[in-house]
Parts: C-alpha cells; sequence; structure tokens
C-alpha cells in the first residue's frame, strides 16, 4: 500500500474521525487547518516509527517534515532509503 495511502487512513481515522477521502488533501497543512495540534505531532512520531519502522530523531520533528501528507511521505521515504534514488533528498533537521 502506497506511504501517502497509510498516512491519509491515519489522519483521517485519528484525527479527522472520517473514512472520507475528500476531507483531506495531500498537500494540505496539518497545523495551519488544525487537523494536528502538538500533541498530534507526538502521536504522528508514534505512528511512523511503529508503522515504517524508522526511528524519528528530535531534531526531525519539523513542520517541515510532518505538517501534511506529502511531506510526512517525503520523510519516510528518505528515513526507508525509498527515495535513494533521488540523489537530492534530504532530511529537514534543526
Amino acid at each position: 500500500m502506497p506511504i501517502e495511502t497509510l498516512i491519509r487512513a491515519y489522519i483521517l481515522e485519528n484525527f479527522l474521525f472520517s473514512d472520507d477521502e475528500g476531507q483531506l488533501q495531500n498537500d494540505a497543512s496539518f497545523l495551519e487547518e488544525g487537523i494536528v495540534d502538538s500533541t498530534g505531532v507526538l502521536e504522528l512520531v508514534m505512528f511512523v516509527e511503529e508503522t515504517f519502522g524508522v526511528t524519528v530523531e528530535d531534531e526531525e520533528i519539523l513542520p517541515e517534515n510532518f505538517d501534511s501528507v506529502t511531506q510526512l511521505a517525503r520523510y519516510v521515504r528518505v528515513k526507508t532509503g525509498e527515495a535513494e534514488s533521488d540523489a537530492g533528498e534530504r532530511l529537514s533537521t534543526a
């Protein structure tokens, strides 16, 4: 299953309490749209670690990595090595 699909399903179920795919665009800002708050970001970190088997470093918990389906999917691809074919991919860190 594509990374975006897993992330969207998690956000819809756990934050929007819906299964309506139309309620969440891939580029919608979780923070600006009020979908996820600071506690929710920590829930996202746990979801990413458990679902994708990666370790999220404190300095990687930034909006650039965790503020939309698109950004989070990119982050997961970089962490899991799926983005290795894209030489320009880099994680945002503090």
